[in-house]
């Protein structure tokens, strides 16, 4: 136990004024007790882009199953396997939960396959890429709006180890003893994925975690889902279970998490015994094959492009004809548009102070404008506006 005590994200450690660094000084209260972590997590919990994340897709779109896992359940997840971990591991419970918690915060509605429909858009519109960390850094960054003690709106100044632990979080790799790197870095540096390691150890938990966690539950709930009827002999081989033994995620994330306490250290980093790091990957193959592109799941995504693409296409017509897009669908320019008054160059809400953002007389600042408004629909919200778009 506590065999990283010594390197928590804490007082003690050499990095500690890097970690809880801010964009600016955050407000101060004379009774606040909360740890610096802590009014992070607080000024998460709180921003709208956290609570619409209970709205969108994990994996399984609409599922009329109540208990199939959305995006905050995965953060949920994630944070519980975070704080199991860290807490063996001697590290700092609070920054991981904060981590945790905002890791997910910038994906777009229908999980990866609508991230990847908007990547294509920023491409052809702006020639850059859009990758759901870096945008979950944005948003925490310029995008999401918090009211001050005076009612005045204001970015989410998170610290500096919570915004690395969000765009530092890409689980989708194979690698093992993960480490964290020693540079203190602009995060604007990243423009891919994974291009960096993570600055905490802390954070490099909750990379791992959001590993454990999608392959866990995502099995747990395709078994549910009857996804997984013809490949079930294939499961239990890979998990060295008896034909019959019930799957779930406890008996899938419990013998992952003894497994990586067991055999990580400081000099060694967060480390998987070799059994344990290749049945990981088998059953990260095994999930790819069998869940994320299986045909049920392929089918729908062409119904994420077209819901995306048209209303993509609409907003970008409302560029050079507000009038006429607005007649096609009133509700998505207008609410367009009161969105982008806090962030645009004409004149805004006086208590509104974060910078502007978009110049909207500039078709790329425009264009990028709108991609960030479609990142933060919830699924249900950009349904409602494609049908209202093809309504007669």
């Amino acid at each position: 136990m506590n065999k990283f005590e010594k390197e928590a994200g804490n007082e003690n450690n050499i990095k500690w004024e890097n970690i809880i660094k801010r964009q600016t000084p955050l407000y101060k209260r004379n009774n606040d007790i909360r740890s610096e972590f802590e009014r992070d997590y607080t000024r998460i919990i709180h921003s709208l882009a956290y609570r619409r994340m209970k709205h969108k897709t994990q994996v399984y779109f609409s599922p009329q199953n109540d208990h199939i896992c959305t995006r905050i359940e995965h953060v949920s997840h994630v944070e519980s396997i975070s704080h199991t971990i860290a807490k063996c591991l001697g590290l700092n419970i609070e920054l991981t939960r904060a981590i945790a918690t905002a890791h997910d915060i910038g994906h777009s509605p229908f999980g990866h396959q609508g991230e990847k429909v908007l990547s294509e858009l920023a491409k052809i519109d702006y020639n850059e890429t859009f990758f759901h960390e870096k945008n979950g850094l944005d948003m925490v960054d310029k995008i999401e709006l918090l009211e001050d003690p005076n009612g005045n709106k204001q970015t989410m100044n998170l610290t500096y180890g919570v915004r690395d632990g969000i765009i530092s979080h890409c689980g989708e790799i194979d690698q093992n003893n993960l480490k964290p790197r020693d540079e203190f870095i602009d995060l604007l540096e990243y423009k891919t994925p994974n291009q960096f390691a993570p600055y905490t150890w802390e954070a490099c938990v909750v990379k791992i975690a959001d590993k454990i966690s999608y392959l866990g539950r995502d099995i747990s709930d395709a078994v549910a889902l009857g996804i997984l009827d013809k490949d079930l002999k294939e499961l239990y081989e890979i998990l060295n279970c008896k034909p019959g033994e019930v799957i779930n995620n406890t008996n899938l994330i419990n013998d992952i998490i003894y497994d990586l306490w067991q055999n990580s250290s400081p000099e060694e980093g967060l480390t998987f015994s070799k059994e344990m790091f290749e049945r990981i990957n088998t059953l990260k193959k095994f999930n790819y094959e069998k869940i994320y592109l299986s045909e049920k799941l392929l089918k729908v995504t062409t119904y994420y492009r077209l819901v995306l693409t048209s209303i993509h296409d609409l907003l970008k017509e409302s560029f050079n004809n507000r009038e006429q897009a607005r007649k096609i669908c009133p509700e998505l320019i207008d609410d367009f548009e009161l969105w982008l008054s806090n962030y645009w160059n004409k004149e805004r809400d006086k208590t509104n102070l974060n910078e502007v953002l978009f110049n909207i007389d500039d078709e790329k600042d425009y264009s990028r404008a709108i991609i960030y408004y479609i990142s933060g629909m919830t699924d249900n919200y950009a349904i409602d506006m494609y049908n209202k778009i093809i309504r007669f």
